[in-house]
């Protein structure tokens, strides 16, 4: 269960390295995809529970950084102007 980085581009152009504590996130999110905001926070809704998921059969307890991230990525994704006709571009994945 490698920790994985994974980088994105907001619509607003800035990047942001997001985090998780397993590499699910590679089976969500693809490298060079652009994703409409609505999905991709769906994606990252999925992606973080599960990893979460693992951390807790793993080792007893829910990963509350994994769940940290997905509330600051809520939050980014609630205070853009344009959530509809946006897209969040994941630019890369690595462990």
């Amino acid at each position: 269960m490698p920790e994985t980085y994974w980088t994105v581009r907001w619509p607003d152009g800035e990047t942001e390295r997001l985090y998780s504590p397993s590499s699910v996130v590679a089976e969500v999110f693809e490298p060079g995809q652009s994703y409409p905001t609505a999905d991709f926070l769906q994606r990252a809704r999925v992606a973080l529970e599960r990893a979460s998921n693992r951390v807790e059969r793993k080792y007893g307890f829910a990963c509350s950084s994994a769940m940290g991230q997905l509330d600051r990525i809520e939050a980014r994704v609630a205070a853009l102007p344009d959530k509809e006709g946006s897209t969040v571009t994941c630019l890369d994945i690595s462990q």
